[in-house]
């Protein structure tokens, strides 16, 4: 029952980072400068000190290791294994190139 609490919680988070990573590389290519953008970015970076602050990884996940003993990629979140085990390459590139984007125009 924990672990099926914090596996939708992070997913929730993980939605709101996602879409967030996204917006930011859409306001890169669109030229848009508002407070969503730099909120977007904020919320990126504060993550970001997160899990570097957690050597890489979300404090959720070493919670639901408390539940579990399963191994797989996801069995924190509900995502596709091979999402969970790439996601921080995938919206860590979208990110980076976003800001990159963003700051250019």
């Amino acid at each position: 029952m924990m672990l099926r609490k914090i596996k939708m919680l992070h997913t929730f988070i993980w939605l709101v980072m996602a879409f967030a990573c996204i917006y930011v590389l859409y306001a890169g290519i669109t030229g848009t400068q508002n407070v969503w953008v730099w909120l977007s970015i904020g919320l990126i970076s504060f993550e970001g000190l997160v899990l570097f602050a957690y050597k890489g990884i979300c404090p959720l996940t070493i919670l639901a290791r408390k539940y579990t003993t399963e191994k797989r990629e996801n069995f924190d979140i509900y995502l596709p294994e091979w999402l969970a085990k790439y996601n921080k390459w995938i919206f860590g590139t979208i990110f980076v190139v976003g800001v990159l984007l963003v700051l250019v125009r």
